[in-house]
């Protein structure tokens, strides 16, 4: 990975601006991974993508969620479809061209942080994006009724249910124990292969996405078949809060099947 100096989010109280500076090692705003950039043929200077194209085209949508969040990460957010206008033109219908399965942390605002507007994402947030039956029926919906066809797992830096989860409390209170039985593999996981709580934190984040990924690949009856025949693109991504940036996740891209078939034919 590139290093390079992360300069934290702005803040801002009493009208003053400061910045807080570490060294870290991720990639700067809005990259992406080198092979998910070769794959999706991503422009450096490039900040905008076709809505309309977006919704036809999967591989189009994650470009377009790409650029949107690179505007955002370098405070250049246009705000696009968010006026009152908007908001009431809509009630003749949707057609979203992205589903986001996102954590419920209210630092996490899906539509802000990918910089689109009213009617484009069709969302379904829980703690630690974990999924039940509503969920699975909520995300079939969206490509049944809607064709929308690019499903976006979206884990963040942080999350709270993840780091429950690590602690793995012997008596959770009421249903919070649901949550933490659905991290809990991905939590067993990075403490076997981390050498620090800071790490094994970080792990269990992205593996708990990458499970969740492989859970809706595999979803009987909507889900597989969509997936299987490209019809519907389904991948994981991890928002860092301090940098605004989100990262997918390189072998959630490299493994669709678009790319995968490219790849086994050059072997």
């Amino acid at each position: 990975m590139m290093i390079y100096f992360r300069i934290k989010r702005f803040l801002r109280p009493l009208g003053l601006t400061f910045l807080l500076v570490s060294f870290t090692c991720i990639y700067a705003h809005g990259q992406q991974h080198p092979k998910v950039k070769s794959l999706l043929q991503l422009s450096d200077g490039q900040y905008f993508a076709d809505r309309d194209s977006a919704y036809l085209d999967p591989y189009y949508g994650l470009k377009k969620l790409i650029y949107g969040n690179k505007r955002f990460a370098e405070n250049k957010s246009i705000k696009p479809r968010q006026t009152d206008a908007d908001l009431k033109n809509n009630e003749l219908g949707q057609k979203p061209f992205a589903t986001i399965i996102g954590c419920a942390d209210s630092r996490v605002p899906n539509e802000i942080i990918f910089d689109q507007g009213v009617g484009d994402l069709f969302i379904t947030r829980t703690a630690g994006q974990v999924m039940a039956e509503a969920s699975y029926g909520t995300i079939e919906y969206a490509t049944e009724f809607l064709n929308t066809r690019l499903i976006v797992v979206l884990g963040h830096e942080s999350c709270g249910a993840v780091q429950a989860a690590m602690k793995l409390p012997p008596n959770p209170p009421g249903h919070i124990v649901t949550l933490i039985n659905a991290i809990k593999p991905a939590s067993i996981y990075a403490k076997t292969n981390a050498d620090t709580d800071a790490k094994a934190l970080d792990l269990a984040i992205r593996k708990n996405v990458l499970e969740q990924v492989a859970l809706l690949r595999n979803l009987e009856p909507v889900l597989s078949r969509q997936f299987a025949s490209g019809d519907v693109l389904i991948v994981g991504a991890i928002y860092n809060l301090h940098t605004g940036s989100v990262e997918f996740i390189e072998e959630t891209v490299t493994s669709l099947p678009k790319f995968s078939e490219k790849e086994m034919a050059q072997k």
